[in-house]
């Protein structure tokens, strides 16, 4: 259940720093901030806005809360496989995910038959120079870096499911920049007094506003395409390892986003900084940290939090936080009995499971926003 840590929010998270308070604080005392802004249980701080957060504004969209991966999300896919039909060890599987599915900053590939996906998500408002083309187009169906991942698990049953985290990649960082920085400029020119200048904000009915929702969306449907197309090349490489296998079902959400909704009466933009959309019967996907487990949910559709839930486990270390206090050989510890990258383990220190919140306490925070449906255990981890 939530309780409230300052005027006009709402938290679910029972391990949460002042630090993260004070700054979803500021954002709850925004003008254009129509209600309490919710705090999910993996809220830390952000850049601008809280990650974990979910913010309702009134003819105004905030640029930096949805973020700079616009559309950054999961997509997770159950098999008719089970162990009992997996090999002794996926270790074949992971040259072929590395070839396929290219990962790490700038990291693209060229790919002919990617042209005519990208035909059907049409253009962004924002006109792209030459480079930016060849970066639409070269990291189309590529990971990413950070906390973005592939994962082949097991649930409850046995049953043999693939996940995987990516975003809107480099173009996708660039449109929001764009916005980020003119944002700034247009609240300068005005003489508005802010906080954080990274809670500008941009008024509907405005050419700025206009541009900035159509580069978005069409950064959501780039997103959303790219997991796609990954999702599609990791089943076939799980399937061609194996040597069988079929699809069951498949879920891909945002966790980085903002659209139009009704709630408590009123039409509002719902931005989802690091939350993904749990309507009633909403289906979604929630990673745990390297190592624990992930969670394929169903929405309760709570107004309290704006039909929303968590989108993970959240982290509890900075990342330079944790290549400080962490170690290589206990990160390998953490991840014995899988296959995972374990060649860079020095490179991967600040994706310890120690540096997130307990996954499994994220969840007990929310059990009034999701049910749980299937518990997934990792088997194989491909980091980006």
């Amino acid at each position: 259940m939530p309780h409230q840590p300052a005027p006009n929010l709402l938290s679910w998270a029972s391990e949460i720093d002042e630090g993260t308070i004070t700054q979803a604080a500021r954002t709850a005392r925004l003008p254009v901030v129509a209600g309490h802004v919710a705090l999910m249980p993996d809220a830390h701080v952000g850049i601008g806005a809280t990650v974990g957060s979910v913010i309702p504004t009134e003819n105004a969209i905030i640029p930096a809360a949805v973020g700079v991966d616009i559309g950054c999300g999961m997509v997770a896919t159950e098999t008719t496989l089970t162990a009992a039909d997996l090999p002794d060890t996926l270790a074949a599987l992971m040259p072929m995910v590395e070839h396929r599915i290219p990962a790490g900053v700038g990291k693209g590939h060229s790919d002919p038959s990617i042209d005519s996906a990208l035909s059907d998500l049409g253009l962004p408002h924002t006109a792209l120079d030459a480079g930016q083309e060849r970066k639409v187009s070269q990291q189309f169906g590529t990971l990413g870096s950070g906390n973005h991942f592939v994962e082949v698990c097991l649930d409850e049953r046995d049953r043999v499911w693939t996940v995987l985290h990516s975003g809107s990649r480099g173009i996708g960082n660039q449109l929001a920049q764009l916005h980020i920085t003119g944002a700034k400029k247009l609240m300068k020119q005005q003489d508005a007094t802010l906080e954080d200048p990274d809670l500008a904000y941009l008024v509907q009915n405005t050419p700025e506003f206009t541009a900035y929702v159509e580069d978005m969306l069409w950064a959501q449907r780039y997103a959303m395409a790219s997991r796609a197309r990954m999702d599609r090349v990791l089943v076939a490489a799980l399937f061609t390892v194996v040597g069988k296998g079929e699809r069951v079902r498949t879920i891909n959400c945002h966790h980085n986003f903002t659209q139009r909704e009704t709630h408590y009466g009123k039409s509002l933009w719902i931005t989802r900084k690091g939350a993904i959309k749990a309507d009633t019967g909403d289906e979604g996907v929630i990673p745990g940290s390297m190592g624990t487990r992930s969670y394929i949910v169903r929405g309760r559709g709570n107004p309290e939090s704006y039909n929303s839930c968590s989108h993970g486990a959240g982290r509890r270390m900075s990342r330079t936080k944790a290549k400080r206090a962490l170690t290589a050989a206990s990160l390998a510890e953490a991840m014995r009995g899988r296959t995972w990258n374990a060649d860079r383990a020095d490179a991967l220190v600040d994706e310890h499971p120690e540096a997130y919140k307990p996954i499994d306490q994220v969840m007990a925070d929310q059990r009034d926003l999701v049910e749980v449906r299937h518990t997934l255990h990792q088997i194989f981890n491909y980091k980006g």
